[in-house]
């Protein structure tokens, strides 16, 4: 199957969980609920829940099994694109090709919506009902793990610590410290949840964790670049933004030559890490490879 077939078949498997988990947008309150689903299903290629699936299959799991811990993925990402666009923050008003949260509704909603989403997230990582054949613990190890994730000492902590940074000289420690946080540590989840409820041993388990913390820091340099190269009809979002905040990214710390580069030996490592899967990691080199190839 083509790669794009394989988006398209998680995308629709994605979007049916949340259909059938998220309330309709008519449910009380209906502005609060209709603000959730409109950033939710605005879009994206759904790409952790992508990784669940992936990481799933290469273990030889049930991708049902991870349907619901694929579709609160898919909330917390939302939660955080839209507290990120927020005037407090980036300031965006353009996600995903269309107005963001608090344009399209107004900023109290906006952070209501985010807050809606990721506390029903949570409800979803931890409901054992919807779960059924896995062992509580194991969910209950995946829960907490994906909530670290993006807690103060994860995605939080990469925001706090991007800001703090705004304008500063370039700090290659602290430009590692927040993509890695930022960005690296959910997608770290992602791979690692789809692992461990469709049954992974330890020794898969490492080789999956290593290859997640590549991809996750390519992903993000690849996003540094495209912010400087890419246009708002193709990004999907205002592109310039991190220039004009004076955000620090890898372009403006090494260059735009070698942060292709690193993002490219990130990809490599990543596909290395998965040689004890063979044919069965396949897909997730796929997406390495996808990552970087998205600007270059």
């Amino acid at each position: 199957m083509p790669l794009t077939s394989y988006f398209e078949e998680i995308k629709v498997w994605t979007e049916e969980t949340l259909h059938r988990l998220v309330p309709h947008a008519h449910t009380h309150p209906a502005r609060l609920h209709e603000a959730m689903r409109y950033s939710l299903f605005a879009g994206g290629k759904r790409l952790r829940p992508m990784l669940a699936a992936a990481a799933c299959d290469a273990v030889g799991g049930n991708r049902d099994t991870v349907a619901p811990f694929a579709a609160a993925l898919e909330m917390i990402h939302t939660y955080t694109l839209i507290h990120d666009d927020l005037p407090a923050l980036d300031d965006d008003e353009l996600r995903r090709g269309r107005p963001t949260c608090h344009v399209r509704f107004d900023e109290a909603t906006a952070i209501l919506a985010g807050d809606g989403l990721l506390t029903m997230a949570a409800q979803f990582l931890t409901k054992a009902d919807l779960y059924p054949g896995v062992d509580p613990a194991v969910l209950l190890r995946v829960a907490t793990e994906t909530l670290f994730a993006i807690g103060s000492q994860g995605t939080i902590g990469g925001q706090v610590v991007d800001i703090e940074m705004e304008n500063k000289a370039p700090d290659l420690a602290a430009l590692e410290y927040i993509h890695t946080h930022k960005t690296g540590t959910l997608i770290v989840a992602s791979v690692r949840g789809g692992a461990l409820l469709a049954g992974s041993d330890d020794d898969r388990l490492e080789a999956l964790t290593e290859y997640a913390r590549a991809i996750g820091l390519a992903f993000q340099i690849v996003d540094d670049i495209l912010d400087e190269t890419g246009d708002a009809a193709a990004l999907g979002k205002t592109p310039g933004v991190d220039k004009a905040l004076g955000k620090l990214t890898y372009p403006a710390a090494i260059g735009m030559d070698e942060s292709k580069k690193l993002a490219a030996r990130l990809a490599d490592r990543a596909i290395g890490s998965l040689a004890p899967f063979g044919a069965t990691g396949s897909r997730l080199a796929d997406i390495a490879r996808y990552i970087v190839a998205r600007s270059f």
